[in-house]
């Protein structure tokens, strides 16, 4: 599977990596693309940096020659993880002025998936509209909150209750969060 993976500057860098840590760029193209603010809020949450896979490509937020921004070569899945609500915006109304909202366009006119995963609370009614732009035309809103029923004991474990669900939505078999179980009578 040819992935796309989107980092903005909205808090949550965890997330991302919880995602990067479990997809296995040996079996799937990795692409990543950052905003111009996601290396400031990286720096801030994870001091160690974010961890690659050396076979994940990076690719310029000002380029156009990344194979994706064109739907004759579109990208099976894209996730832009967390996803700003400015990011979410610019994509709901068609802007497509960089890499990552080009991918976007992209995706959604080429009926590839496109998993936005936005981090923010509380949302306005601008915020829910641009969503609801977003769903009609295809795009999958997986808002990063995250479930405490399976008593996770760290903010990984606490992450991975969302990432588990994300690597659902691309289609990639997964045993990340444990899954609801009917309850014993």
């Amino acid at each position: 599977m040819r992935i796309l993976i989107a980092i903005t500057g909205a808090s949550g860098a965890l997330y991302a990596q919880r995602l990067l840590d479990r997809i296995d760029a040996g079996q799937h193209e990795v692409n990543l693309v950052f905003s111009s603010y996601a290396h400031q809020v990286i720096a801030e949450e994870l001091p160690d940096g974010l961890k690659l896979d050396p076979r994940a490509q990076t690719h310029n937020l000002k380029s156009m020659n990344a194979p994706f921004a064109s739907g004759s070569n579109a990208a099976d899945v894209m996730v832009i993880i967390p996803c700003t609500m400015g990011t979410l915006g610019r994509i709901a109304h068609g802007h497509g002025s960089d890499l990552l909202l080009r991918s976007a366009d992209v995706a959604l006119k080429e009926k590839k998936k496109l998993i936005l995963v936005p981090r923010e609370t509380p949302f306005s009614l601008i915020h829910l509209k641009n969503m609801e732009l977003l769903l009609l035309a295809g795009a999958t809103i997986l808002p990063a909150n995250p479930s405490f029923y399976m008593k996770p004991k760290s903010l990984e474990e606490l992450a991975d209750t969302v990432v588990g669900r994300v690597l659902d939505h691309m289609g990639i078999p997964n045993s990340v969060a444990p899954r609801w179980k009917e309850a014993e009578e």
